[in-house]
């Protein structure tokens, strides 16, 4: 009896041990994505002149490149407070919180123009994401970033969680911050599932046919801020 005893104790012990482990496993998976700090860009108009959040058109694609050179990025003004403390996560199942857009109305917010899916993105000659401020009968939503590639979108007013198409996380946000003094708009950093590594890597050839050996570069202390039609040739709109 006290060998059966110290056996079922020994089992017991090894469950024990083994649940803790996929415990830590677990909580391993789904721990907490971190803001990733990049040189401070200003965002600047066309002209070079400091863009202020009260000239950014509401609900009008701009495309700007942060971090890198290489990178593009949406900037939106979305014309009314965004939500506030979303919580999303990656890929990866890190978890992070998205605290909303910035400027008097915590309505402009920006992020990665790369999607999360196959990694389309703007080009000069074509881009098969942008954001749809319009409903048509592809999307079945407006007001949303809409990758024609797959029809992955995804919500700007909710950190850019994904609504719709086989995209596994939202895009990653890029962090702003607004002078309220001089009403200036800076990007400083990266929230969530970064794809940088992965689209240097896969897009290679191109970008060095676009950018030269700068596309890997850091921005810069300013950032030029342009309607995506301005940056591309042809927009497409998968209606």
């Amino acid at each position: 009896m006290q060998r059966r005893g110290f056996l079922i104790g020994c089992a017991a012990a090894a469950a024990a041990a083994d649940g803790a482990a996929l415990m830590q496993a677990a909580e391993a998976a789904t721990a907490g994505a971190t803001p990733h700090a990049y040189p401070r860009a200003q965002l600047v108009g066309a002209d070079g002149r400091a863009l202020r959040a009260a000239d950014v058109p509401v609900r009008r694609n701009l495309l700007f490149h942060y971090p890198y050179v290489g990178t593009p990025a949406f900037l939106l003004n979305l014309g009314r407070p965004t939500r506030r403390d979303v919580a999303l996560s990656t890929s990866r199942r890190e978890r992070y919180t998205w605290e909303g857009g910035v400027g008097p109305q915590r309505s402009i917010v920006a992020f990665s123009a790369i999607c999360a899916h196959r990694m389309a993105y703007p080009t000069r000659e074509i881009s098969f994401i942008s954001y749809r401020d319009e409903t048509s009968p592809v999307s079945g939503r407006g007001q949303v970033i809409h990758c024609c590639s797959e029809h992955s979108q995804y919500d700007p007013a909710d950190g850019a969680r994904v609504l719709a198409g086989p995209a596994t996380q939202p895009l990653a946000a890029i962090l702003l911050e607004h002078d309220p003094a001089s009403d200036a708009l800076f990007a400083v950093g990266t929230l969530g599932g970064e794809l940088f590594d992965a689209f240097f890597g896969s897009f290679a050839m191109k970008l060095s046919l676009e950018y030269g050996s700068r596309a890997r570069e850091p921005a810069g202390a300013i950032t030029a801020v342009q309607p995506i039609e301005t940056y591309c040739r042809q927009l497409m709109r998968c209606a």
